[in-house]
Order: structure tokens, then sequence, then C-alpha cells
């Protein structure tokens, strides 16, 4: 089982930035990817941006390319999502997960981390 813990939520202006990090511990070995979620108030989940959990590839959800950034630090088992010109849209509780393997869900989902953006 793999244990995840969001951190770096918060309140930020429009056009700000915020960091968060994903910390993994516990059976992460052979973890295929890891991903980012949002969920804003009366809305269902939505993809942010995933990465191989080896490293390499990366996609995103067309609302956020351009914008947002998912980097691993190996040393640390930690994934980062770098949130650049934040909108008030983005305004939602983040979560981190993990998927096992292609033909698997995420799952092993995180507490989640509010980020607000105000106009």
């Amino acid at each position: 089982q793999v244990q995840l813990v969001e951190s770096g939520g918060g309140l930020v202006q429009a056009g700000g930035s915020l960091r968060l990090a994903c910390a993994a511990s516990g059976r992460t070995f052979g973890t295929y990817r890891l991903g980012w979620f949002r969920q804003a108030p009366g809305k269902e989940r939505e993809f942010v941006a995933a990465m191989f959990w080896s490293g390499g590839s990366t996609n995103y959800a067309d609302f956020v390319k351009g914008r947002f950034t998912i980097s691993r630090d190996n040393a640390k088992n930690t994934v980062y999502l770098q949130m650049n010109g934040l909108k008030p849209e983005d305004t939602a509780v983040y979560y981190c997960a993990t998927q096992a393997s292609s033909l698997s869900s995420f799952s092993s989902w995180g507490q989640g981390t509010q980020v607000t953006v105000s106009s």
C-alpha cells in the first residue's frame, strides 16, 4: 500500500503561483504513474496532470497546459505540481493518487490540499 500526503495549498491572487507537493511512502516500488486531480465545490473530480513514476513522459489536461508543470524528486519520493498563472477557476481541493499499471485506475488517494485563487 502506498501512502500519499499532499501539501503546499493556500490562498493566492489571480496570476500568482503555488507549488504543491505529494510525498509518497510505503510500497512505492512498482508504481506505474502518479497523478494530480482536483475537485471544485459542486463539481466532479477531474484529471490535472500525471507522470510515470520512473520519470519521463508527462501529460496534462488542456486547461493547465503551459501553466502547470509536474515533476519528481527521486531522493525525496515526492512529486510536485508547479502552478503558475493561477486563475479563480483553479480553486479546488487538489489530490494526488497512484496508478499501479496502465490497466488499473488511480487509487491510494491522499487527503487533498486546498487551493484558493482570489480575483
